[in-house]
């Protein structure tokens, strides 16, 4: 790495770590600001100080079960330690909260692609899933611009073709990122969008090629079908394609987004997670929440409208922005 590149690479951090520290600035100031209430005039975390946290994080849509999961480590070190103060309590949660993020780490799944130097003779597919409006063709556009600026060869298939605007939306983002959109028209087979997708992924020797598929919840028998046959006919051109199902999900809904990643793990072998517009909320926590419940692991977050505002996920980066004063 030269010495621009490295200059431009420690900017282009810089302003992604500010991205993220204001993207999380709600969350932060809801958490904080009632945890400073909380814990006034108090000198030790006792049960009471732990009944309130308790509450916080609930609000904050981390999850019942990852709530108590916290209280829980919690309780243990406080036991253990006989005295923990509350100037403390920061730390510990921000450990305990990193400590079960801990499966997110390493670079695997559609992310090894950036730092892999030569495509393996074969594009990497990547199905995304998830409802309408969660963010998901965005979502899809930001992440080829992501690869595509890395020097990635990208492909998009448009095979939601029950809504027209989703068609058009990967058509627009297609050009303005500068990648190929395979797109058949509305109402047309989604899975032969996706074969001759994945085949020009293939003959245009292309290292990403990443499929839209409908955002329908209403039949889970006719979802769980539709995304069978796409995977099915993509497999006739790459046997182990796709090699990621990408579920995108809506952080500010809280805990809808709960009951979406429910649903979509119950319709097919979900392997990744997206969490968009953590920037217009203060619900946060719902990745910690998610993460955690699900063991599936969070690939990238949504912190704002520009196309670099979808950033790779990264625990201990998450975790000390979420806790930076």
């Amino acid at each position: 790495m030269g010495l621009f590149d490295f200059f431009k690479k420690d900017k282009e951090n810089k302003e992604q770590q500010q991205a993220l520290d204001e993207g999380l600035q709600k969350t932060k100031t809801n958490f904080f600001d009632q945890l400073s209430k909380a814990v006034v005039g108090k000198s030790t975390v006792d049960e009471a100080v732990l009944d309130d946290l308790e509450t916080l994080l609930v609000h904050a849509d981390v999850g019942i079960d990852t709530t108590v999961k916290v209280i829980d480590r919690i309780e243990k070190r406080v036991a253990r330690d006989k005295y923990v103060s509350t100037n403390e309590l920061d730390r510990i949660l921000r450990e305990e909260i990193a400590g079960l993020l801990d499966g997110n780490a390493g670079a695997t799944g559609s992310r090894a692609i950036l730092d892999r130097p030569d495509s393996p003779g074969h594009p990497f597919v990547i199905m995304v899933v998830g409802v309408n409006g969660v963010g998901k063709t965005t979502t899809i556009g930001k992440l080829a611009h992501r690869f595509h600026s890395a020097g990635k060869k990208v492909v998009l298939g448009a095979a939601d073709t029950f809504r027209a605007a989703a068609v058009d939306q990967l058509i627009v983002w297609g050009q303005r990122v500068g990648v190929p959109v395979i797109s058949h028209g509305m109402n047309t087979d989604p899975a032969s969008v996706a074969y001759d997708a994945v085949k020009q992924g293939v003959d245009l020797g292309a290292d990403v090629v990443i499929i839209d598929t409908a955002g329908r919840l209403h039949n889970k028998v006719n979802l769980m079908n539709e995304l069978s046959k796409i995977k099915r006919v993509m497999q006739k051109v790459i046997p182990e394609a796709p090699h990621e199902v990408l579920l995108v999900l809506d952080g500010s809904t809280g805990q809808n987004a709960f009951l979406q990643a429910k649903e979509f793990t119950r319709a097919t072998e979900v392997s990744a997670l997206a969490i968009t517009k953590l920037d217009g909320t203060a619900k946060g926590g719902v990745v910690i929440g998610i993460s955690d419940q699900f063991s599936i692991p969070v690939r990238y977050i949504g912190v704002g409208e520009k196309m670099t505002d979808l950033q790779l996920f990264d625990r201990h980066t998450f975790v000390n922005s979420l806790f930076k004063k």
